[in-house]
């Protein structure tokens, strides 16, 4: 099972750690939390570990702050193409494995894991107006959602169901052209015609008052 362990604590074929998931994102956050979670779970449904490319694909209907923890588990990341998101606002992700041809689909069940106080607080604390003894509370109000997170039961905080999708198409490698305009190398399959000449998008959208 993936636990919230420190990196000390680390065995060597244990799943990457909550710590080095906050050293990727810059912060622990309930999001991030969750998101370990999540990514954890997926692994351990579908029976893989980290892949080294493409194997793995998470789609994720948000780009808050788990969609970090899922990179950094997962190895599902934009930079191959294997992270997707589509921005629905709402913390679901589905895993889809290419060697088993599996799909699994995780949702958080936070309902009572995070203090109410934290949604009184969270306004002030962004907005700057908050005082130095409200971010202390806020920040230890989010230290106790994080451990409730890390710690609670996976059936309590996740709902984790197979499903059917079409396998996500795979990364595609582009020549890489000159734009007939600024001269900046683009894929070429990125490009728009103009004038008879390829140019790039921000080019394209410039000359044609977008």
């Amino acid at each position: 099972m993936c636990l919230p362990q420190t990196v000390n604590e680390q065995k060597k074929d244990d799943y990457v750690t909550y710590d080095e998931a906050i050293r990727f994102h810059g912060h622990s956050c309930a999001g991030l939390a969750s998101g370990y979670r999540v990514a954890c779970a997926a692994l351990k449904a579908l029976e893989v570990t980290r892949p080294h490319d493409e194997e793995l694909v998470a789609i994720a209907e948000t780009d808050a702050c788990g969609v970090d923890a899922i990179q950094v588990i997962t190895g599902c990341t934009a930079g191959k193409s294997n992270l997707i998101i589509h921005d629905y606002g709402k913390h679901a992700f589905t895993f889809y494995c290419r060697k088993s041809d599996k799909a699994v689909r995780v949702v958080t069940k936070l309902e009572g894991f995070l203090p109410e106080e934290m949604n009184d607080l969270r306004p002030r604390v962004f907005s700057g107006k908050a005082t130095e003894s409200e971010v202390a509370r806020y920040q230890e109000l989010v230290h106790q959602g994080v451990h409730a997170i890390l710690s609670a039961p996976e059936e309590k905080i996740l709902s984790i169901n197979f499903v059917e999708i079409d396998p996500p198409r795979k990364a595609r490698i582009f020549q890489s052209i000159p734009c007939a305009l600024c001269g900046e190398m683009v894929a070429d399959a990125k490009t728009r015609e103009y004038n008879g000449k390829r140019i790039c998008i921000p080019c394209f959208l410039s000359h044609n008052g977008s």
